[in-house]
């Protein structure tokens, strides 16, 4: 009887067979998620989310639990589904309001299959951030060593510094007794004070000092009464310039949109936030800081839903708010006046002149002194733009004649005038 091989031969080559089979269906699953997740964030992410309901329902494991027939029918064309007396369909076209879908007709058999790949994959486990002014940094388990355990070891030394110099100091009066070296010693003739004081010269150059010493710092501390340069309070709800004008780069006159064509410069309705986060809770992980957490700012979005009234469960509003008492942070005298429009829309004047680098501000702070001064040199120094400005372009050909020069300053066409901003 002729043998047909080694049977742990085979068992081997099964195996092997078996384990490439597999690990190749796993790579193709793989592919097809990262697929689906490319189209998901393209064609669903406006409405849907994978673990939370927004104007539709969450699609984490979609594909586990309705047949893909049905999905095919319902994405690319829901309506039709509805009309024809479907029970799953309508039940969830009532559950939201009777929101309708979006078709998607362009969507193959394939991008769908991508897109339920995406949403049955595992949900991944959140990684935990250190929150601002959070335990861990508290204890120094951070992975850092905290400020706490530095001051405390330089505390130490100081004091075992102090200790071996008074020790030393001991052993040296000892020795220097057990060699008759204390009749050396001679007491000063006259105390210190007493010999400063008959010196004339000396009294009379430190008097001088000392008035001028004082008046200059008594003058810096005046000056500096009513200038809040630097002044960085703690706001009810923590709004990260950095995100919202930096990473994700929002024009400032979004959310301040008054100061295009009002003196003053509005503080955002909240309804202007919600225009993003009714879809956007939380943040993504790569948000999270040493500093601050992603929990930490998912905490802060949960504060502006309850100043509103909203209900992400249900996405809808309850009716009940709370107002938000923000923190004003730039503010000048009454005496003074000054128009955002005249500066933002007439005179061009980018909002980082006055306010600093704001897209680079986790908190925001009040960047310029605000002083007169600083007002004045500035319209020394900033040109007068003239283009798409007849009026301007009049005055600076009159004006140009009179200064002998082709640029004119703010301060040449009037800008230093009192009343310009005292009235």
């Amino acid at each position: 009887m002729k043998k047909v091989g080694n049977p742990n031969s085979i068992s081997r080559i099964f195996k092997f067979s078996l384990a490439f089979v597999l690990a190749f269906s796993f790579q193709l699953f793989a592919q097809d998620a990262a697929a689906g997740k490319a189209l998901f964030n393209a064609q669903c992410a406006a409405c849907h989310k994978l673990d939370g309901k927004m104007t539709g329902p969450a699609l984490r494991d979609v594909g586990n639990k309705y047949e893909k027939e049905w999905l095919y029918k319902w994405i690319r064309n829901s309506a039709d589904l509805i009309k024809s007396g479907d029970e799953r369909a309508n039940k969830i076209f009532n559950e939201y309001n009777k929101s309708p879908m979006s078709a998607f007709p362009q969507l193959s058999d394939a991008d769908l299959d991508n897109i339920i790949a995406y949403t049955v994959e595992p949900k991944a486990e959140p990684v935990v951030a250190v929150a601002a002014g959070g335990a861990a940094n508290a204890q120094g388990s951070g992975g850092g060593i905290s400020n706490e355990v530095i001051l405390g070891a330089l505390a130490l030394v100081l004091a075992m510094l102090v200790v071996m110099l008074f020790l030393v100091r001991n052993v040296l009066e000892k020795i220097a007794t057990a060699n008759g070296l204390d009749a050396l010693r001679k007491e000063p003739s006259m105390p210190i004070w007493k010999a400063f004081a008959k010196n004339q010269f000396l009294v009379l150059v430190t008097s001088i000092f000392l008035l001028l010493a004082s008046a200059f710092f008594a003058y810096g501390w005046m000056m500096q009464i009513g200038v809040d340069q630097g002044y960085e309070p703690i706001q009810p709800i923590h709004y990260s310039h950095k995100i919202h004008a930096g990473d994700n780069g929002i024009d400032c006159k979004y959310c301040h949109s008054a100061a295009r064509d009002s003196k003053h410069s509005n503080i955002p309705s909240l309804n202007v936030c919600m225009n993003c986060h009714k879809n956007i809770a939380e943040v993504a992980e790569s948000t999270a800081t040493e500093e601050y957490s992603k929990e930490f700012y998912d905490l802060e979005i949960q504060k502006l839903y309850d100043a509103v009234g909203w209900d992400k469960a249900n996405q809808k509003y309850t009716g009940k708010t709370k107002p938000v008492k923000w923190v004003r942070i730039h503010n000048l005298p009454d005496l003074v006046y000054f128009n955002h429009s005249q500066h933002v829309t007439v005179g061009g004047i980018e909002c980082q002149t006055c306010h600093g680098p704001v897209e680079e501000m986790e908190i925001m702070k009040q960047h310029a002194p605000l002083t007169m001064g600083w007002c004045i040199n500035c319209h020394r120094d900033t040109e007068v733009k003239l283009k798409d400005n007849d009026y301007y372009k009049k005055i600076h050909e009159e004006l140009s004649k009179k200064y002998g020069k082709d640029k004119l300053t703010v301060a040449d066409m009037g800008g230093l005038e009192c009343g310009k901003c005292h009235y």
